[in-house]
């Protein structure tokens, strides 16, 4: 029995808890080393970074499923691809298409049930918040109470869906909402004066892939590394670097990315850690190390506090350095494809000093210009340094920068698993500081609105809102909405919060925007 591309079947696998598992198994190339085969396979249902070569013993052959042989996925010129058809690619397909019908006489997205539409107006002063058993109510103020049952930590992993069809909000409420408790009431908070906002610009929600009007967006194609929904070709679905040394560390590459095919053969690239320089042996890095005078990545250095700094690169002025940064982050981003055009993006880059130079953790890109106040294009911390709480760092800075450049902003779209968990612990977090540092005055309960905490934190409105259903903050109470925290909810903040050790710091950041509007500035 001849194993081809397409086939799927069990294979052996180690698990997390170092057990023996068979899942279920795609084969997607096959190759031949000395006589004998070998096979690349992606575990159906896990993410694309477990992908591996395997032996013809950790294959289950009693089990085996063959491609459909009529079938060749077309490329988009309409040619044939690389790889052919195997179970259960077209029914997926048809429910992905099915997923983005149009709805009759609408024109917008079909709406998923159990979500409530969140609208916004320019208007209103409080935010609306319509839930699904009543879609009619609106509310203009939320307010804080003391009652949920979701603990802080249980942040998942899975996206939500997309907000359903925009239900017209009712007309202003005069009386302001109070949530009520021990008979108590407080008076409304004043909203922070001062901070400027941009204007009748409605993003999506979180995890939506949808425009607010309720039109798919298109991936942007421009820029350094952008989305890509459609791309699904057969080398680019399999690793092709075996190994990274990146000074002291190797790391091992999760996902395909373009660096010269006479590399790919090699068991190990370097990599010059202060300027990413990629060389094919130790004897070139190290001759490449005598002539390198960088010891810190080019640009300005914006912050610093203790060992940790953040430069701030112009993809435009440091093109090389930008491209073989790009190169080395597709190793580890499966939702992006890599373009050389780095000139609309600026690179934060995040390194750790020693007596050595600055080494390089993890970096974030923006655009120079976004229309839809994104703040993070990438985001990535490199393996080494995960779960060290250097992502949630990332994220902070991001948002100071937001807060200087007086903006509210959003990650761009599509997030990675690991980049949604990241992104729902910071923005849960924050918005609970917030919430728990309110206090009573005059015996009245807090009171706090969706815009106020969104121009204290700089998190756009809908990811306010998405956060907040997420931890099923908000109730309706007595023909109100109210948010609601319980002793859960707080003794869960407060033990993720004793875990984290990083912060920034304003007062060390030294950061003026720059008029991207005025091309002579690029």
């Amino acid at each position: 029995m001849e194993v081809i591309e397409g086939c799927r079947l069990p294979v052996l696998r180690r698990n997390q808890e170092n057990e023996d598992e068979w899942p279920l198994a795609e084969i997607l190339s096959v190759k031949d080393i000395s006589g004998r085969k070998v096979f690349y396979v992606h575990y159906i249902d896990f993410n694309k970074r477990l992908d591996e070569w395997v032996t013809p013993e950790r294959l289950d052959l009693k089990k085996i499923q063959f491609p459909k042989k009529e079938a060749k996925t077309p490329t988009k010129n309409g040619l044939p691809g690389s790889r052919p058809s195997s179970p259960e690619r077209d029914l997926k397909k048809t429910l992905d298409l099915s997923l983005h019908t149009p709805a009759a006489g609408i024109g917008k997205t079909i709406p998923t049930p159990g979500l409530p539409y969140l609208a916004s107006s320019a208007s209103l002063q409080r935010v609306p918040v319509v839930k699904i058993p009543d879609r009619t109510n609106s509310i203009e103020n939320v307010t804080k109470n003391l009652l949920s049952k979701r603990k802080l930590e249980a942040v998942s992993l899975t996206t939500q869906c997309s907000p359903a069809t925009p239900v017209a909000p009712t007309p202003e409420i005069p009386t302001p909402v109070f949530a009520q408790q021990n008979g108590s009431v407080r008076r409304p908070v004043s909203a922070v004066a001062g901070r400027k906002r941009k204007a009748g610009c409605l993003g999506t929600d979180e995890d939506s892939q949808d425009s607010s009007d309720g039109i798919p967006s298109a991936p942007r194609m421009t820029g350094s590394l952008v989305s890509d929904r459609s791309h699904d070709d057969i080398v680019t679905r399999m690793k092709n670097i075996e190994c990274i040394e990146l000074g002291r560390h190797r790391l091992k590459p999760w996902y395909f990315s373009p660096y010269p095919q006479e590399l790919t053969s090699l068991p190990v690239l370097y990599l010059c850690e202060f300027c990413l320089k990629y060389l094919k042996s130790l004897k070139c890095l190290q001759r490449h190390l005598t002539k390198c005078n960088l010891r810190h990545p080019p640009g300005n250095e914006i912050y610093r506090k203790g060992t940790i700094s953040f430069f701030e690169i112009d993809g435009r002025k440091n093109k090389n350095y930008s491209q073989n940064l790009c190169l080395l982050a597709k190793c580890f981003l499966d939702h992006k494809t890599l373009y050389y055009d780095t000139d609309p993006f600026l690179f934060y880059v995040m390194t750790e000093y020693d007596c050595k130079g600055f080494h390089i953790v993890g970096y974030f890109s923006k655009e120079k210009e976004s229309t839809e106040d994104y703040n993070v294009a990438c985001i990535l911390t490199l393996p080494p340094y995960q779960r060290r709480g250097y992502g949630k760092l990332l994220i902070e800075f991001s948002y100071e920068l937001s807060k200087v450049e007086g903006k509210t902003g959003t990650p761009e779209k599509p997030l990675s698993d690991l980049g949604l968990l990241s992104y729902r612990s910071y923005w849960s977090q924050t918005i609970l500081e917030i919430l728990m540092e309110l206090k009573s005055e005059n015996g009245e309960r807090p009171q706090i609105t969706i815009n106020e905490i969104s121009e204290l934190t700089s998190i756009k409105k809908e990811d306010v809102i998405s956060t907040l259903q997420y931890l099923n903050l908000i109730n309706y109470y007595k023909g109100q909405y109210i948010l609601t925290l319980s002793e859960d909810i707080v003794e869960g903040h407060e033990k993720a919060m004793m875990k984290r050790h990083l912060r920034i710091d304003s007062k060390c950041l030294h950061f003026t925007p720059k008029d991207w509007s005025k091309r002579g500035k690029w």
